[in-house]
């Protein structure tokens, strides 16, 4: 077995040893594990670069992982499952997004939320993968090699790419803070800077003279090889892309291998082999957000759910807010927390059934490796509409033409909360984040975690009991569901200071070499276009497909999965996507409908008052509850959480029926 030590560190109680139910008190173990993987086994080929790692007397290489489970101080009163979530840049993200906590900074201890998991008896996993992580107490980090040659350290060409909301003569040369790439040289000439309108836009080089490799050092540039500095400034909204060489490649797909042989060691391993989950275990889910959903999508495409010993690992995946994407995470000089489009972010294949690219003379499928193995495991994929207005939502089940819908293997749902935002919403509405994203419109209200809830309960149901889930809601061509977001232009035109997203975001075909995974191209080359369907709206604006939330089908409001940039902060109109460019974390709007029937006319909004619609708020809280109990009727919401929906409600009814008119300063 790949595990060769477990090191706990720590083992303390959890949330204060409080009682979760039935399954009691939980405690929480910090530690690292320890592995030693085969180069040459068929289960490790997809690795890129794992032939030049460098190998023990064994012929085995080795790295190590910090890791954290919580796990029921009974373990008889626990559930025997696992949930691995995978961490998002080195932080947890499951009890936010499944056990509704609140978001809490990475050195401070963990809050358990609404305890679900633990009422459930779930054992709750991390197994660090990212190599870049910062030094920051509460991250997990994975410690990897680097690949060489018989020449040594290998060197190559990168692209650093970034998009401001503020004026700025320095930048790092990496995204968040993470540990970056050096330049080789900081006098290099054949370096390059490049500036667009947005990252679709044409590319202008900026002459050599008027950048260097430096940081601000007391308001003077000093050389430094981790810094991007040009004295008249980066302008806000603009997006910049430095090419430069770097020397140093951490085998970056052994983050992969950390997470499969963790959850393979937790579910199969002895005691006498310290396993600390010993004999407690019958199925193991994994769980990732943004950009650890997208780490699971490129799991999945790897084949990677069979181990060294040819055991399956994960019983059941949830990749959410991953959209078609996967991500850099098995690349040369990987940028794990990159966002840009123009990367190996955003490489074919998109859908789980193989089809073949006419452009690119592939034929390919997320999930054509592990098809081949037979036996796949559940899959069960949720979005938001965020990743359908960043441009690949829809490439997971339309064709490459745009005109015909895939139909998924039997083993998978997909399902998209209709009107809500890639990331977590928040209440009161704001439009402006700690970061200084500023949107033209208040961020989206609608918090859709009552459905994760739902989807795992369903997903446990689907492994344990056979119990097939309610079926895949998204926007298809058939029905008419699935249009092109011009198409919706009409109705957002007619609503007061409402605008659709300029340019509109598509993904483009991107050429690296034979080799994606090791670029010879680089940049690289930009081919055709691919198509991009978002959901049809009603009158209101509101989305028709997808699993809608009473939010929706009892609306108060507007719910898009988009947001502009507001013109404070650069590239005004264009789609607000934070902690990066293009492709980053998207906001969503809520446009409220006016108060009043005096209101709406004097603002010549055609969508009906608040007042015009529920008679009182009452009545309006008894729709949301029936709207709430007809989901639970077809399963795809919890009885459970029905209460707080009502609340949440009748939140928005108390702050929405107050408003006079829609005021909203547009940012345009």
């Amino acid at each position: 077995m790949p595990v060769t030590k477990v090191e706990i560190k720590s083992q303390k109680a959890f949330a204060d040893s409080r009682a979760f139910g039935d399954v009691g008190a939980y405690e929480q173990l910090d530690g690292t594990i320890h592995f030693a993987v085969d180069p040459n086994h068929s289960a490790n080929e997809t690795i890129a670069d794992l032939e030049l790692a460098p190998r023990d007397a064994k012929g085995l290489v080795t790295f190590s992982s910090d890791f954290r489970i919580l796990r029921p101080v009974d373990a008889q009163r626990g559930n025997r499952r696992i949930l691995m979530d995978i961490p998002n840049r080195g932080k947890p993200l499951a009890l936010r997004n499944i056990n509704s906590a609140p978001e809490v900074a990475p050195e401070a201890p963990m809050d358990p939320g609404n305890g679900f998991l633990m009422r459930q008896g779930y054992t709750v996993v991390w197994c660090a993968w990212q190599h870049d992580v910062p030094d920051v107490p509460g991250m997990l980090r994975v410690n990897l090699p680097e690949a060489v040659t018989q020449e040594g350290p290998i060197t190559g060409k990168i692209v650093v790419t970034f998009q401001l909301n503020a004026i700025s003569q320095a930048e790092f040369l990496s995204s968040r803070n993470h540990r970056p790439y050096p330049a080789d040289d900081v006098n290099d000439r054949t370096a390059v800077l490049t500036v667009q309108d947005h990252e679709d836009a044409t590319e202008e080089i900026i002459p050599r003279d008027q950048w260097s490799f430096a940081r601000l050092e007391n308001g003077k540039a000093v050389a430094d090889a981790s810094h991007v500095y040009m004295e008249s400034g980066f302008q806000a909204g603009k997006v910049y892309q430095v090419i430069y060489s770097t020397t140093g490649a951490p085998v970056v797909g052994l983050g992969q291998l950390a997470t499969r042989d963790m959850a393979a060691f937790l579910r199969y391993a002895t005691a006498d082999e310290d396993n600390p989950l010993a004999g407690n275990i019958d199925h193991v889910y994994s769980f990732g957000v943004s950009q650890s959903g997208r780490f699971l999508r490129l799991f999945l495409y790897l084949g990677l759910n069979w181990d060294e010993e040819g055991r399956q690992v994960f019983d059941g995946f949830m990749p959410h807010v991953a959209g078609g994407k996967m991500g850099e995470f098995n690349h040369r000089f990987a940028q794990p927390s990159s966002q840009a489009t123009r990367s190996g972010n955003s490489l074919f294949p998109f859908s789980d059934v193989a089809q073949t690219d006419p452009e690119l003379g592939i034929t390919d499928g997320l999930l054509s490796r592990l098809s081949a193995k037979g036996n796949l495991p559940k899959v069960m994929y949720t979005h938001t509409p965020s990743e359908y207005w960043a441009g690949h939502g829809s490439l997971m089940h339309t064709d490459l033409t745009g005109s015909r819908d895939l139909d998924p293997p039997e083993e998978v749902r997909i399902y998209i909360f209709a009107g809500t935002q890639h990331a977590l919403a928040v209440f009161p509405p704001v439009d402006k984040d700690i970061d200084g994203y500023h949107g033209q419109r208040e961020f989206s209200v609608i918090d859709y975690r009552a459905l994760l809830r739902g989807a795992l309960t369903n997903m446990d149901r689907w492994v344990t009991k056979g119990e097939v889930p309610p079926p895949s809601q998204y926007p298809r061509i058939d029905d008419g569901t699935a249009v092109a977001p011009e198409k919706i232009s009409e109705t957002f035109n007619s609503i007061p200071s409402a605008k659709l997203p300029i340019p509109i975001r598509r993904f483009t075909r991107l050429d690296f070499g034979p080799d994606p995974m090791v670029a010879t191209k680089v940049p690289g080359e930009i081919g055709k276009v691919y198509p991009n369907l978002v959901s049809a709206v009603d009158q209101d604006g509101n989305e028709l497909a997808g699993i809608a939330l009473p939010f929706i089908t009892v609306p108060l409001a507007t719910h898009t999965g988009w947001n502009l940039r507001h013109a404070d902060i650069g590239g005004a109109g264009q789609v607000l996507s934070t902690g990066g460019a293009s492709g980053g974390t998207l906001r969503g709007s809520t446009i409220p409908f006016a108060a009043t029937k005096e209101a709406r006319e004097a603002s010549g909004d055609p969508r009906l008052s608040i007042e015009e619609r529920y008679a009182s708020k009452s009545e309006y809280l008894g729709l949301v509850k029936q709207a709430a109990e007809n989901l639970i009727a077809r399963r795809y919401l919890l009885e459970e959480d029905v209460e707080t929906i009502v609340t949440q409600a009748a939140q928005h009814y108390d702050l929405f029926a107050s408003r006079v008119a829609e005021s909203q300063p547009v940012g345009d």
